[in-house]
């Protein structure tokens, strides 16, 4: 039987981004297929929660900017209304958040805590089968996009 994870969802749009910089700062991880991750004790009763932002499927880093920089380069850039290193829609598909570590949480807590955090009420939230998404993004080589996948189990239209 597959294991189902609460999880909350924002599509990626400027505001997300920048909510992102304001309140949470710098991400603690940063990946070369472009995730940027932070984690926080801020889900319901101090439960440890990751905030995952998930890069679009077949991302690429913009040129002139590292691994480490292209989200304070992008977020720096939406705030002051500025162009970013890249378009967002190249960049990022949306914002995921779960329990860290397996903790037993619902999903509408959770969806409340994490908004009462980032200050945006997620798009959607629910149950997700996280190993049938990362086993599907690790056989196309991340020519995937996790955000569709994770909007197709919590039954909304992808974008």
């Amino acid at each position: 039987m597959a294991k189902l994870i609460p999880t909350a969802l924002w599509r990626a749009r400027a505001e997300v981004i920048v909510a992102l910089d304001d309140r949470f700062g710098e991400p603690v991880d940063a990946y070369l297929n472009g995730s940027q991750v932070w984690l926080r004790e801020d889900g319901p009763g101090g439960t440890a929660l990751e905030w995952r932002l998930h890069p679009v499927s077949g991302y690429q880093r913009p040129g002139g900017v590292g691994t480490y920089e292209v989200f304070s380069a992008t977020s720096l850039a939406l705030a002051a209304g500025a162009t970013p290193p890249a378009p967002l829609e190249h960049l990022w598909d949306g914002l995921e958040v779960f329990p860290a570590y397996g903790d037993d949480v619902e999903p509408q807590p959770l969806a409340s805590a994490a908004a009462d955090s980032l200050g945006i009420d997620p798009d959607v939230y629910g149950l997700v089968e996280h190993e049938r998404i990362a086993d599907q993004w690790e056989r196309t080589g991340g020519r995937v996009s996790i955000v569709d996948d994770l909007l197709r189990q919590l039954g909304s239209r992808p974008s």
